[in-house]
């Protein structure tokens, strides 16, 4: 409704719905949601509201968004990372065919759709790639107390395209932790980095995975805690036929980092590694 004067008149185009303060309502009760139980610091109140802060990420499949989602007129607020893919008339996956092995729909037209890269054809892969983030991540929260340490953020809820996570970093300042390959540590947390990032290798391994695309541009480094990001493309070692040479590339480049970061012998020797991972996951 608007207002002029003492007349009254309808707007058609008007947005009757809108919260009086944000950006629009919260989505949670439109989406998938995380593990529960739900961290206590997740608001998922349907009077919560979303607020767009700015970009935290922008890359060739994806852009990571900052969001406020909060209660108003309350002290309830937390932050997110809105992960949003890139609409289908962008190039998504470089790779995407082999990371796709083993992950088919049933539907022959949605299969004929995504080897041919149509328009429908590329939005199916985008929802597939959210998917199997969300999937990845809610599995990894699940375990990671039954098959050892690993850190991942925390899959807050998946709608369509996006997905949203957990806020790692400042929460206060709206500040994303740093990537590993921005840092240059010291010997002794360059020592305990590698320790988590093997201990979360073996976690993955015993669930069957690998990461496949690792690298130190996608392990974030938060109150010295290593934390995994970008599982879009996570690979399932036993189903996909390349599985083993996804694992093998992951350990190689995170090893030679490490490496050139000043360890040194078998500790950070990428043959192993792998051959642990591989026994870890039942492939030896």
């Amino acid at each position: 409704m608007r207002h002029a004067g003492t007349a009254t008149a309808f707007d058609t185009n008007a947005d009757t719905d809108r919260p009086d303060s944000g950006d629009r309502w919260s989505t949670w009760d439109q989406a998938v949601h995380g593990p529960a139980p739900h961290p206590d610091w997740l608001v998922t109140e349907l009077a919560a509201t979303d607020t767009e802060l700015g970009v935290l990420k922008t890359g060739k499949e994806a852009d990571v968004h900052l969001v406020r989602r909060g209660v108003p007129g309350t002290d309830r607020t937390c932050l997110l990372a809105a992960k949003r893919y890139r609409d289908p008339e962008h190039r998504l996956f470089h790779r995407d065919a082999g990371y796709l092995e083993g992950r088919r729909v049933r539907r022959s037209r949605e299969n004929r759709a995504m080897e041919g890269r149509t328009a429908f054809g590329r939005q199916m892969i985008a929802g597939q790639w959210a998917a199997a983030e969300f999937a990845a991540l809610s599995r990894l929260w699940e375990v990671g107390s039954e098959f050892g340490s690993i850190a991942v953020p925390y899959p807050v809820q998946l709608l369509g395209t996006e997905l949203m996570l957990e806020f790692v970093g400042d929460p206060v300042e709206g500040l994303a932790a740093p990537r590993l390959a921005q840092l240059r540590p010291d010997p002794v947390p360059l020592r305990q980095l590698w320790d988590q990032l093997v201990d979360a290798l073996v976690v993955l391994a015993r669930a069957g995975l690998a990461h496949g695309d690792l690298s130190p541009y996608n392990l974030l480094v938060h109150d010295g805690r290593l934390v995994l990001i970008d599982l879009p493309q996570v690979v399932d070692v036993v189903a996909n036929p390349s599985g083993r040479e996804f694992l093998t590339r992951d350990v190689r480049v995170v090893a030679t980092w490490f490496a050139a970061r000043g360890l040194s012998g078998d500790l950070v020797d990428p043959g192993v590694l792998t051959e642990r991972l591989l026994r870890e996951a039942g492939m030896r």
